[in-house]
């Protein structure tokens, strides 16, 4: 397995849908980290988890699952010499009061889910941690009451808090600093009592001026009278503090006590959470459990793509019974890509252990590996063409392929020439299938039917195709290829069928009568006739004057060889056929004009007087001919090309 096949079958979303049922972000974590397994025992149990979970659903789809966020944070505070603080132990709690609902929900489901149920025993009651937690804070506070020390403490501080008041009281109602006040108010300035005193009244009163006004008018001054009483607070304030960090530390250390108990009821309400999420899926998608083989099969009845809900259309796919090769042949938007990612996604999901969207009597073999090739997966980065990168990824699934592998191949051999196309196809499918591979492949290519027909390990399938609606049914027939619906559209449309058998000869060389079609409908072949009656004044060659090929390169032109890549140089030409003798590096070759592109003319290239003998003649012969224009010379010959 590996991501590219789970990103192109689906696999990825079908992971983000179960995550979605998840109430915790630990069960959505965990439906994300699904993967599926080559272990048959632990897939069937995997199963038998899921269909248990959904018979607890139908009896109850509330499920008692929360209370698990911030409980990771809370572990992690474990052990690191600091007190856990008010909110993480009322987290704790929650925790525990939601473990103690899951015992009493699965205590009457044993009859429909013994499995599952029996979970809730991994989950051990806590009721001393949670009595303490539930003693020791009330409102998200620490209770006075929770030690002895702390509510002498606090009734110090209440009785040293009314004292304060009382004396401030007297102060703003004394002759003494009231005339001196900018309003008769009392205030709190970094924890301290303060009254406000007009500027410049600052020397009328005694004490210390701890803030001023934005304005500056107005002086916020803690009297020398409250000063003792402020600090005696302050004293009690840290002694409280004190009691209160005793209090959690204590808690705490009950926490602790208990973190292996608390961490494996984590793991059994995250693993409940995970359950029900993939059981709320399965139900969404009408699933039902399919027998698991550890034999590499497929055998899906009326099967539907999970992600394309109501508009998916029922399937059958049926590799690894009698024959491990499955090839769908037919015209393009029939479905065939939909239905091997239904293949694929399907066993992927089976492995993982989900229930499936299929009928009854379905099964899904086993197999460690599901290799991919679908879609153009052009490389970027590489700079590949579709062909070739579609070639790359080809190879390395021949390599990793073996018996216990399910390859998926969509349109194989496309995007190349035609004839090699399907030559390469066939001889990729001949060697998947030595090496024992389980195949689904689809290809355009018709001729592959014959291949598959004779082919005791292949067998052929095609998309139905409805010709009076001429639209397709997304339906899979096992047992036939796809026929040309060409042929049987062009007639529906109006094609005389004189033209299809023409077109049938030049197809597959062979004789087919398609006017008995229209033995019954004369008058619709009536209609038909105009389209093939011959035209009386056809134009005609003339045969008296033979038409002579216009000249198109001269001597010298310098023009690009299509047919080899190659630049050359015209010597002469053209003949009666419109050929042109080419000088291509040190040989000469006749190339049709249709074949020649002007690179540069000759014009450009040589002045008027210029020996083109330089270029098309060598060293020896021109020195030859030097020699011969003084002299006779025996035996030698020199032979112009032709």
């Amino acid at each position: 397995m590996n991501e590219q096949t789970f990103t192109v079958l689906g696999y990825d979303k079908i992971k983000e849908e179960i995550a979605s049922f998840a109430l915790t972000e630990s069960g959505r974590i965990k439906a994300r980290e699904m993967h599926p397994s080559t272990n048959m025992q632990q897939i069937t149990s995997w199963q038998e988890e899921v269909s248990e979970a959904i018979e607890i659903l139908k009896v109850s789809s509330s499920v008692p699952i929360h209370g698990l966020e911030g409980m990771e944070m809370v572990l992690k505070g474990f052990n690191k010499g600091i007190p856990l603080r008010t909110e993480q132990l009322m987290l704790m709690l929650s925790f525990l009061e939601t473990c103690n609902k899951i015992r009493r929900f699965m205590k009457d489901k044993e009859y429909v889910a013994p499995r599952v149920s029996a979970y809730v025993f991994a989950i051990e009651e806590l009721p001393e941690l949670a009595a303490e937690i539930q003693r020791c804070i009330r409102n998200g506070q620490i209770d006075d009451y929770a030690t002895r020390e702390l509510l002498k403490v606090r009734k110090q501080i209440g009785i040293q808090e009314d004292r304060l008041k009382e004396k401030l009281n007297q102060l703003l109602k004394s002759a003494k600093i009231k005339p001196f006040l900018q309003e008769a108010v009392i205030s709190q300035r970094n924890g301290r009592y303060v009254v406000p005193v007009k500027k410049e009244y600052r020397g009328k009163v005694r004490g210390s001026v701890l803030d001023t006004s934005a304005s500056g008018s107005t002086l916020f001054v803690e009297p020398e009278e409250i000063g003792s009483f402020q600090d005696q607070m302050e004293w009690l304030y840290l002694e409280e503090q004190a009691e209160v960090e005793k209090v959690l530390f204590a808690l705490t250390g009950l926490a602790e006590g208990k973190e292996k108990e608390i961490r494996s009821a984590i793991e059994t309400m995250v693993h409940y959470d995970y359950l029900f999420s993939k059981a709320k899926y399965c139900r969404s998608i009408d699933a039902k459990r399919v027998a698991i083989h550890d034999d590499p099969i497929i055998l899906f009845k009326e099967a539907r793509h999970p992600l394309l809900g109501e508009k998916a259309v029922p399937l059958m796919i049926d590799i690894g019974t009698d024959y491990h090769a499955l090839v769908i042949t037919g015209p393009n938007t029939g479905g065939k890509t939909v239905s091997i990612k239904t293949a694929g996604l399907l066993s992927l999901m089976a492995q993982s252990g989900l229930l499936l969207p299929v009928g009854v009597g379905s099964a899904a073999g086993i197999f460690h590996k599901v290799l991919v090739d679908i879609g153009d997966g052009q490389s970027i980065e590489q700079n590949l063409s579709t062909f070739s990168s579609r070639i790359v990824n080809i190879i390395e699934i021949l390599k990793e392929t073996n018996d216990r592998t399910l390859v998926l191949l969509d349109e194989l051999g496309s995007g190349t020439d035609p004839g090699e196309g399907m030559g390469l196809a066939a001889a990729i499918l001949e060697n998947l299938n030595s090496k024992g591979a389980t195949i689904f492949a689809t290809t355009h290519y018709s001729e592959i039917k014959d291949f598959a027909d004779n082919h005791e390990d292949f067998m052929n399938g095609s998309m139905e195709f409805d010709l009076e609606t001429l639209k397709p049914t997304y339906r899979l027939r096992i047992g036939k290829g796809g026929d040309s619906q060409a042929f049987a559209i062009a007639l529906k449309l109006g094609i005389h069928p004189k033209l299809i058998e023409r077109a049938h000869n030049i197809t597959y060389k062979s004789e087919k009568d398609y006017t008995t079609l229209f033995k019954n409908d004369p008058v619709e072949l009536k209609a038909r006739e105009q389209q093939i009656i011959a035209n009386k004044h056809k134009r005609k060659k003339s045969s008296t004057v033979a038409k002579q090929p216009a000249k198109r390169f001269e001597m010298g032109d310098s023009v690009h060889v299509l047919s080899l890549g190659e630049l050359g140089v015209i010597y002469k030409g053209p003949d009666s056929r419109g050929n042109y003798l080419v000088q291509v590096r040190d040989r000469k070759i006749d190339v049709n004009y249709k074949r020649l592109k002007l690179n540069l003319p000759a014009s450009e290239l040589y002045p008027e007087d210029y020996d083109f003998s330089i270029i098309f003649e060598s060293k020896e012969h021109r020195k030859l001919l030097n020699q011969m224009g003084k002299k006779h010379i025996d035996e030698r010959v020199i032979r112009e090309d032709n």
